[in-house]
């Protein structure tokens, strides 16, 4: 009876183990990729030109996100795919939709600084009139005429140069413009400027010909495929392959620095192709005054 009694309570011990271990493994989890969804839009968030500019399309990401990080039975694996990739795209309309406000702003800012400078100009030449008819001094009307066209001819060339910045499609930033050339400049894996590329390099010749006071530093960078010093090395080639390109042009060489950053400095994901794309990339920082830019290799 003893015997019969023990297997009993050996049976349900077992099975009782059984369940526990069992429950352990089918302890649900968060789906693979909700952390880095998440990375993405808590950078957004920490972006302060960005951040503000979106406030729904943050909000329908944030919910999006949430319901990606809610963990999951194995058994419902193709479920939490479908939310992180639900969140991803979440994320991406917020980045673009605030992207696209913070560019808005930034043009209507320069819009309204060169209607400020027009009208400063204008009301300037008014005035300067009005002084020189009150003037007997022929020699003070003269000076005060070509005051105001020195103001009319500064104007001009203010509105001339923003036309040739859009015309290269460069960027205002803190380092001054920013030209990015992308990938199509070199065949993969070399630093031979190919044929397409002589288009844009040349309106970059043009502009620099038509302002010679600018310094310029052109800046070579890759994507992660391959090793760092590789990468290092090909940046800087390339780098160098439109320093040349320029020389050649008739640019003065001690105007122009050329350096290698090679993967240090990613503007998109390195585990997409297209984020790979956008990583190799030339970038032409043309410098806001005759101060040369920072240090590069050559």
């Amino acid at each position: 009876m003893n015997h019969s009694t023990n297997k009993r309570s050996l049976l349900a011990v077992a099975i009782s183990l059984s369940l526990v271990l069992g429950g352990c493994a089918a302890t649900p989890e968060s789906p693979d990729g909700s952390a880095e969804v998440r990375n993405k839009l808590n950078t957004l968030k920490g972006n302060p030109d960005l951040a503000n500019r979106t406030r729904v399309e943050l909000r329908a990401a944030e919910q999006a996100v949430q319901l990606a990080e809610q963990p999951l039975p194995e058994a419902q694996s193709d479920l939490g795919e479908h939310r992180v990739y639900m969140a991803e795209r979440r994320v991406e309309i917020a980045k673009a939709r605030a992207t696209t406000l913070h560019a808005e702003a930034q043009r209507e800012r320069l819009s309204q600084e060169r209607d400020t400078a027009r009208l400063a100009a204008r009301t300037g030449e008014v005035e300067r009139a009005r002084s020189a008819r009150d003037e007997s001094d022929a020699a003070r009307a003269s000076q005060t005429a070509s005051a105001a066209a020195s103001a009319a001819e500064a104007q001009r060339m203010a509105e001339e140069m923003q036309r040739e910045i859009e015309d290269l499609k460069a960027k205002v930033t803190d380092r001054g413009l920013v030209l990015t050339l992308g990938d199509v400049l070199f065949a993969t894996g070399s630093a031979d400027l190919q044929h397409g590329a002589n288009a844009n390099l040349d309106k970059l010749v043009t502009f620099l010909n038509a302002h010679p006071e600018h310094k310029v530093m052109v800046e070579g960078h890759t994507d992660n495929v391959g090793g760092k010093e590789l990468n290092q090395t090909l940046s800087l080639r390339r780098s160098e392959a439109v320093h040349n390109y320029l020389v050649e042009k008739g640019i003065a060489e001690e105007r122009l620095t050329s350096k290698g950053i090679g993967m240090e400095r990613p503007v998109a994901d390195n585990s997409t192709p297209s984020g790979r794309q956008q990583n190799r990339r030339v970038e032409i920082v043309i410098g806001n005054t005759q101060a040369a830019p920072a240090a590069g290799v050559r």
